[in-house]
């Protein structure tokens, strides 16, 4: 059955890439899946190319929609690469430079961090080409996907997906983030971060006092 699924039309500078995150392309995802049964899929069946990697969160998507699918993979690679991403929330490139690390076991963490980021970056925020299937441009029924939050320079499937990063990151319990965030609001996620970078390596008594000293 999936084998007559239609190939969407590739451009030309992306004919080896995967459309979920750019990189050299092996396989073929396809949907729906044939164990994913979706009565309400609301764009035609489709075959595109895909990485190897894309393709494990991809398979157990149970999403009803190739964007939809988007979200699980780019949510796959938010937790995968974790640690490369923090990289940019606990350095700058010129701070790396600057970090005398040439010598000893940092030695190889210096050369290659900066790099590291950018590429999970790059392949987080990648947005796949226009889907057109048979001629046909369905990207004009997009409208069940989340809107995505871009934050430092990080396109996040959904604001969740950056609390939970930045939550583990800092190393401060999700619980504790979101309810800095709910005193500031979902637009100074900026702030949330800064006030929660003051409490890495608090008690959970330190953190319930920091939240009552804000002003109300």
């Amino acid at each position: 059955m999936q084998d007559a699924y239609p190939f969407i039309e590739t451009p030309f500078n992306f004919r080896h890439c995967c459309w979920f995150c750019r990189e050299p392309a092996a396989r073929v995802f396809s949907f729906p899946q044939v164990n994913n049964i979706v009565f309400n899929c609301i764009h035609p069946p489709l075959n595109l190319a895909c990485c190897q990697e894309c393709l494990i969160p991809a398979n157990h998507s149970k999403a009803t929609s190739i964007w939809l699918v988007v979200n699980d993979v780019k949510t796959f690679l938010l937790k995968r690469y974790q640690k490369d991403l923090a990289i940019g929330i606990n350095w700058t490139k010129a701070e790396l430079a600057d970090s005398q690390f040439e010598e000893g076991s940092f030695a190889g963490f210096q050369r290659s961090a900066w790099f590291m980021y950018e590429v999970a970056k790059k392949r987080i925020n990648f947005s796949g080409w226009p889907l057109i299937v048979n001629g046909v441009n369905i990207d004009e029924l997009k409208y069940q996907v989340k809107e995505c939050f871009h934050f430092d320079d990080v396109d996040y499937p959904d604001i969740d997906n950056a609390i939970a990063h930045y939550a583990k990151t800092l190393s401060l319990p999700e619980s504790f983030f979101k309810e800095v965030l709910a005193y500031f609001g979902n637009e100074k996620f900026a702030d949330t971060v800064r006030f929660c970078r003051l409490l890495v390596g608090a008690t959970p008594e330190e953190r319930k006092a920091a939240l009552r000293s804000l002003p109300h």
